[in-house]
């Protein structure tokens, strides 16, 4: 089948689009009011952009009512905020802290979670998250939608520190991502979590080039 989105003619019960392009990671983004209030949510347009220095986005259409996403808001306002990872074992959290829209209500504590103190920025991290990503805020893109009231505001923040709970580092030294099963969404109402790793090396190039894909360091050996 072949379709075009501004004419969403694609004949199917439910627009397939979000399933095409999965599975996306979950960027759980903690942040804090101008009044102090802290903020919790999930977001399944986000990843990473360039690792140096590393920064990560993630993506926020605003309310119908005009009013610009929450966590869009405080990460501009405060120019901070935090990308914690979203598990398996906190997606009851995770969905939970979605469907709070009070600005005034503090969903790390309404969900149960644990506030970590951050190091480098203010808004705290889930201490119960594998890993949380302090950012400073870099850059809000704003892309237009179809209706004219409704936009999209992708924040792009540097990464300036990275937490990283050790029960999840391996004998190797490698993050033990089947132990985290991190959480992804893919279309409709479903998800999916990391339960299969494999690794594909590529032929015939060096030893320094698979060490810097796999985020080594190149060797500085002058050896033959």
């Amino acid at each position: 089948m072949f379709y075009e989105p501004s004419k969403n003619d694609h004949g199917l019960p439910y627009n397939p689009f979000k399933s095409c392009v999965v599975p996306r990671p979950i960027g759980w983004i903690s942040t804090i009011s101008r009044d102090g209030i802290v903020n919790l949510a999930p977001f399944s347009q986000s990843n990473i952009l360039g690792w140096d220095p590393p920064y990560v986005m993630f993506s926020a259409q605003n309310r119908v009512n005009g009013n610009r996403n929450d966590s869009v808001n405080n990460a501009e306002y405060t120019g901070e905020f935090v990308y914690n990872m979203a598990t398996y074992a906190l997606r009851d959290a995770v969905v939970e802290s979605s469907m709070i829209e009070d600005p005034a209500i503090d969903e790390l504590a309404t969900t149960g979670l644990t506030p970590a103190e951050c190091r480098l920025v203010k808004p705290p991290r889930v201490k119960e998250s594998p890993i949380s990503l302090e950012c400073k805020h870099h850059q809000t893109i704003v892309l237009a939608n179809n209706k004219p009231e409704l936009f999209n505001s992708v924040v792009i923040g540097r990464v300036v520190g990275v937490h990283i709970n050790d029960d999840f580092i391996d004998k190797s030294g490698k993050l033990d991502i089947l132990k985290m099963r991190p959480l992804a969404r893919m279309g409709y109402l479903d998800y999916t979590s990391v339960t299969d790793v494999f690794e594909l090396r590529p032929k015939n190039i060096s030893e320094d080039m698979i060490r810097g894909m796999a985020g080594g360091s190149a060797s500085t050996s002058t050896k033959p």
